[in-house]
């Protein structure tokens, strides 16, 4: 596969600065809505944005249950901040009634480092990525409280798991696709094609 065609989760939150950072790791890159769209992707990415209303929003259009059997697919999965919690088999501080997508064996916590006013920009040091520390954009940002046997954990900030992946789904605390720097996308772009 030369070209994968990776879909971005277009409910709610940054799905055009994804858009365009798969195109620069030499993806096609299209947003995703309805069910059907899902049909014929290689991969997914599930942005940042508010995952109360990204989980609200997937029920009421009929997403819930198509996102869920995507990442059973063995497709490659990618969440960015809120997607980080939506792919959470668990989750700590979210709303009782919150659905998630599943795919890692992770308890993540939301909101964890802090409000929006305590947001933050760091160089974090990423298994699998060459060419030194990603710069990390973290708004709102989760982070993991603890993962499963099966999960590696791929990166720590100030003590906090905020990248790890399991099997075909990868998910980090920040924002790559806030930076310019497209590595983490490249990455995600790999596991595409190996993973097809």
């Amino acid at each position: 596969m030369t070209t994968p065609t990776i879909g971005v989760l277009a409910l709610q939150g940054d799905v055009r600065e994804h858009l365009v950072a798969l195109a620069a790791a030499d993806a096609l890159a299209r947003p995703v809505r309805r069910p059907e769209e899902l049909d014929g992707l290689d991969g997914l990415v599930i942005p940042g944005g508010e995952s109360t209303t990204m989980s609200k929003l997937a029920v009421a259009f009929g997403m819930l249950e198509p996102l869920r059997g995507f990442v059973r697919s063995g497709r490659p999965v990618y969440g960015t901040c809120a997607g980080m919690i939506m792919v959470a088999d668990k989750l700590l501080d979210a709303r009782a009634d919150q659905e998630t997508f599943g795919g890692i064996d992770m308890i993540v916590r939301r909101n964890a480092f802090g409000r929006q006013n305590e947001s933050f920009e760091a160089d974090i040091d990423m298994t699998g990525i060459p060419g030194g520390p990603v710069h990390g954009v973290f708004i709102r940002a989760p982070w993991v409280e603890s993962t499963g046997a099966a999960a590696d954990v791929l990166a720590r900030y100030d003590g906090h798991t905020v990248a790890v992946r399991q099997g075909n789904v990868l998910a980090t605390s920040f924002h790559p696709e806030l930076t310019g720097d497209h590595r983490v996308h490249a990455f995600f772009v790999d596991m595409v094609r190996t993973a097809a």
